[in-house]
């Protein structure tokens, strides 16, 4: 773990990978609250045909919530932290399989409990997004070590198929084997991301698992907005606006 330095230039060649909420988005009191510039629809469509397709959004929400978000944009995307994965040709990956009716099983039983949670302390709000539970309290920080407490308590019952992640001011309870780290590898063995060098922008806890691949394959791991503190991330952009400053410079770059 380490402190990051400023970011290189993107180069064309990159394959880019991009979380949404605090990275491209500022992060907003309630999921559905984001804001959306006008304009990075359309920097999300010059960044990929420049890519010829290799650019991939990596989010904790839903796919459907991404295209309702960002179009008329409509690549490649990872969501639920990967559980999701469209190709750029609009395909989708196949789901599925034992692990993961075993951990929506799980995630079922847990449903009453970590709502009992967020009732306790008012303010608290659970994101339910089918396959994925999150517990947000932003408008209660000073409960966080309580809140969280709480939450490893929950997940433990069923700790082989669950993993809570802990975001910004969010504890989000996932199946174990998805994370951000597995889909980037799962875009990076298909064309038009393979063979290419992978950039990855992220901005929390959540990102920490595509900070690691993307180092492992000797890519460009960049955190946004964060000063200090532990994280794998090489490199560093101050801001959501930061980082929207250096994608749209990106496509004036001239290609190496």
């Amino acid at each position: 773990m380490r402190t990051p330095t400023a970011a290189p230039p993107l180069d064309r060649h990159d394959a880019l990978f991009i979380d949404v909420d605090g990275t491209l988005l500022e992060i907003a009191p309630r999921p559905e609250l984001v804001e959306v510039a006008p304009s990075l629809p359309d920097l999300l469509r010059r960044l990929g045909d420049e890519r010829e397709g290799a650019l991939a959004l990596i989010s904790g929400r839903p796919i459907a919530e991404l295209d309702r978000l960002f179009r008329p944009w409509r690549g490649a995307a990872a969501g639920l932290h990967g559980i999701e994965r469209r190709r750029p040709d609009g395909s989708y990956a196949k789901g599925g399989g034992d692990a993961d009716r075993t951990a929506a099983a799980a995630l079922d039983r847990l449903r009453p409990e970590i709502t009992a949670v967020a009732r306790h302390w008012p303010g608290v709000f659970v994101e339910d997004k089918g396959r994925t539970l999150a517990l947000h309290y932003r408008a209660l920080p000073d409960a966080e070590a309580a809140i969280r407490g709480a939450a490893a308590r929950l997940v433990e019952q069923d700790s082989d198929s669950l993993r809570l992640i802990a975001g910004n001011m969010v504890v989000e309870f996932q199946p174990r084997h998805h994370d951000k780290g597995r889909v980037i590898a799962a875009f990076m063995a298909e064309p038009p991301f393979q063979g290419r060098r992978p950039v990855y922008l992220g901005d929390d806890t959540t990102d920490e698992d595509g900070f690691a691949e993307v180092n492992r394959r000797g890519g460009v791991s960049i955190r946004i907005g964060c000063q200090s503190g532990s994280t794998a991330a090489v490199f560093g952009l101050s801001s959501v606006r930061g980082a929207r400053e250096w994608l749209a410079g990106a496509p004036h770059l001239p290609a190496t």
